[in-house]
């Protein structure tokens, strides 16, 4: 199953049959999509083009990050198994098209989730995994913690876009003088800031985050707090198959749930004997959660075991350990200041 997680796809079109109706006329349907991934073996996952910490491809062809992670907790779910799952990279306007014609079963990382995207693509948000938003990077010398603290500065950003009518904005709002320094390209942008022709860049944080880790000296780069947009991201799924949608939906509440009950993949075992009901519903102990999914009893304990819960997975690839540690922020549990929110497994 390991060389499953490593090769890109041929694409799968979606299952269609016919039936006989009292020998009359032949009524269409389509298999759905748990059926078709059943059948096929594996989950077809399409990820963003290569962002250091949320998707990237090892020389090997080994996929890892964030948005990886959350594909290989829906395999769990479903199979019991993390690695049959299978990545396609991409990238423009054509994501939702290869969604809706069914070459794949869910996008881990889009664009960011607005009411056209939610409704007019043939492609249905099923929550959010990471809040984002426009900021700003820094170097460390430049003695700011704050984007407030940002005076007679240069700032390299995106021209002919949102992000620059942001800035514009922003800088208007806390009335102190900057310079734009304009490239139509994010790439474009990296590399002038890079060689120090801005103090500032701006573009998302999730972005930025990428561009500091590949930067000589990570540390002296500091990514301000301020956001100056709201961007959700999260898993996409092709509308009108809402079995398949509560599936991927109810995997991230159910990783969110584990981070808050204080469920993780190395002391889920010694759990299994706890008494408080949240805890023994998600990990299938109590009631069974799992039927009207299709899915095992034991399904929320198979995606936290083998992927780990919200916390885990976030930590693992933007704690310490990597050297470019990205604070949860907006990312942090509800209770402890942040956006992360789960419905209750009840």
């Amino acid at each position: 199953m390991a060389a499953l997680a490593i090769g890109l796809v041929a694409y799968l079109v979606p299952v269609a049959a016919s039936a006989q109706s009292n020998g009359e006329s032949e009524t269409p349907f389509v298999i759905s999509t748990l059926d078709q991934v059943r059948t096929r073996g594996y989950v077809i996952c399409g990820a963003s083009r290569p962002i250091p910490g949320f998707a990237q491809v090892s020389p090997e062809g080994l996929w890892s990050g964030f948005d990886v992670d959350v594909c290989r907790a829906v395999s769990a779910a479903v199979f019991g198994d993390p690695s049959r799952v299978e990545f396609r990279p991409l990238a423009g306007d054509g994501r939702f098209a290869q969604l809706a014609m069914g070459d794949l079963d869910m996008m881990a990382r889009n664009a960011p989730w607005t009411m056209t995207r939610d409704t007019a693509y043939g492609g249905v948000y099923t929550g959010a995994t990471f809040f984002d938003g426009q900021a700003f990077m820094v170097r460390s010398d430049l003695g700011v913690v704050s984007a407030y603290e940002l005076e007679d500065v240069t700032v390299c950003v995106a021209s002919d876009s949102e992000s620059q009518g942001r800035v514009r904005d922003f800088f208007f709002e806390i009335q102190t003088s900057y310079e734009e320094v304009l490239y139509e390209d994010r790439e474009d942008l990296a590399v002038v800031y890079r060689n120090g022709a801005c103090d500032a860049l701006s573009a998302p944080a999730s972005w930025l985050h990428g561009v500091r880790r590949s930067l000589a000296e990570p540390l002296g780069h500091r990514i301000l707090p301020e956001r100056l947009s709201k961007d959700p991201y999260g898993p996409v799924v092709r509308a009108g198959d809402d079995q398949w949608a509560d599936i991927v939906r109810w995997t991230v509440h159910a990783m969110i749930n584990a981070e808050e009950l204080g469920v993780n993949s190395v002391n889920i075992e010694s759990m299994l004997s706890a008494r408080t009901p949240a805890i023994r519903r998600l990990l299938g102990a109590e009631g069974d959660y799992g039927s009207s999914l299709q899915l095992s009893r034991t399904w929320m304990r198979d995606v936290i075991a083998n992927v780990g819960n919200y916390g885990e997975v976030y930590e693992r690839h933007f704690g310490a350990a990597n050297g470019v540690p990205l604070a949860r922020g907006q990312n942090a549990l509800w209770g402890n200041g942040g956006l992360m929110f789960a419905p209750p497994m009840n």
